[in-house]
């Protein structure tokens, strides 16, 4: 759930400012010109500023584990270098150069997956050795790639080739390869894991179909038709948390939810039965065509003469259409999604690299067109420096302002000095969850 606008999709803020929801959705953070911010996401639809480091330096990768202090940074002037935080110390635990651009930084409770173009650098989050590195991967320039965020399913997936779409899913527990999928016939172009880590979304670089399917089973279980007018480019994937809903947004003003199952009661409710559906490994029935209405006739029409139609046809047919869209005020800008439920009511958020959040309600019942309930502006875009046509540039800060170290800009000692010892126990401290100042959950 990440995005920018500059040399790969996980994305740098060149054009934009870096946006992306944190793993339960609960936060958002962003990377703009003058360092990289935290935000809230509160009871009522809002959102509140709970962190800013203005450094000064322009930070094009940044991502926070969960609702914990632990904070990955990459910054534009050293690319090549991954900087792990506590945002609350304001302090730097320490910091790890790579021999390539950095693409993407990926984490859950348990592991950091740094993505370069042709490796992926597996980290142990608790103390930051490096466990595994999977070298001569296909060329992705985009540094695509998904971490599961559940510990007990902590799969990776990445493209398997340049040329089709394969996807690779490896296991960074135990190591070792899980297994290939076949997902697409051109390359793979988005991936998204569901919150209990069995279930992987895919889309293409056509942009038309979306596939969920059932990890390590392979089983396809869901095939959705995004359109069939025009080939677009899918910016980002994301489950709900209860797995019920899979947003998708794209290069076009329309935000597509496609709904994986009937929703459950609750949401932990049908987390459990989007696992359970997994687990089994075998694609969900149909659902029933819609009892009346020309629609329903037509559904039932075609599928009591599906048999006679050629097979390419029957596929077409048998996808899944969305279950509800949004419509988004201004397009030029790439965006992300998430969904989320506000006193037990779903909200589809979308943040765009413009800085504006907007929060849809998204009907459970009806789905159809999401109502636009609010937008936040919560950055500026301003140019490099941080300056604005009404403020002055910042002074200088973080490398070769204090210490030439992002460390020091940071007000924190020097990671470099510190033993191993001491980078254990900042890593614990910065791993504790924070109490939820604006829990988005019911």
């Amino acid at each position: 759930m990440s995005l920018g606008g500059g040399q790969n999709t996980e994305g740098t803020n060149a054009g934009g400012i870096f946006v992306q929801f944190n793993q339960d959705c609960t936060s958002l953070v962003a990377g703009s010109s003058n360092g990289y911010h935290l935000f809230a996401l509160t009871p009522d639809d809002g959102i509140e500023e709970i962190y800013a480091s203005r450094t000064g330096q322009d930070t094009c990768l940044v991502d926070r584990l969960f609702s914990s202090s632990l904070v990955a940074v990459v910054t534009v002037s050293a690319p090549r270098k991954l900087i792990v935080c506590h945002y609350k110390k304001g302090t730097e635990i320490c910091n790890y150069s790579y021999s390539n651009t950095i693409l993407a930084v990926k984490l859950n409770r348990s592991r950091l997956i740094v993505c370069l173009e042709e490796s992926l650098h597996i980290h142990n989050i608790r103390d930051m050795k490096i466990l595994h590195t999977i070298r001569d991967t296909p060329p992705n320039p985009r540094g695509l790639c998904a971490l599961s965020p559940c510990v007990e399913h902590c799969y990776v997936a990445y493209p398997g080739s340049s040329a089709v779409g394969e996807v690779q899913i490896f296991d960074a527990v135990h190591l070792n390869a899980k297994c290939v999928l076949s997902a697409h016939d051109s390359p793979v172009a988005a991936l998204a894991w569901s919150m209990c880590g069995r279930r992987l979304a895919t889309a293409s670089e056509r942009g038309t179909v979306i596939r969920v399917f059932s990890v390590p089973e392979r089983a396809r279980l869901h095939e959705f038709r995004r359109g069939v007018k025009r080939c677009v480019s899918i910016a980002c994937l994301a489950f709900s948390a209860c797995g019920a809903y899979l947003a998708a947004t794209s290069n076009t003003e329309t935000v597509h939810v496609f709904r994986t199952q009937e929703a459950a009661s609750g949401a932990a409710g049908a987390d459990a039965a989007a696992c359970a559906d997994a687990d089994a490994g075998k694609p969900e029935p149909p659902a029933a065509p819609a009892a009346d209405g020309w629609m329903g006739w037509i559904s039932a029409a075609v599928s009591a003469g599906a048999g006679y139609l050629p097979a390419q046809v029957q596929d077409v047919l048998a996808q899944g259409r969305a279950f509800a869209c949004a419509h988004l005020p201004h397009t030029g800008y790439r965006a992300v999604a998430a969904i989320t439920n506000v006193s037990r009511s779903p909200r589809l958020l979308v943040a765009t690299a413009q800085g504006v959040l907007y929060v849809y309600a998204l009907d459970p019942n009806e789905g159809g067109e999401c109502t636009l309930l609010r937008h936040h502006r919560f950055l500026e875009l301003t140019p490099a420096g941080g300056a604005t046509p009404d403020s002055p540039p910042l002074p200088a800060q973080g490398v070769g302002a204090a210490g030439n170290s992002y460390a020091g800009a940071l007000r924190g000692r020097d990671p470099a000095r510190m033993t191993e010892s001491e980078r254990a126990c900042e890593l614990g401290a910065a791993l504790e969850a924070s109490p939820p100042r604006g829990q988005h959950r019911s």
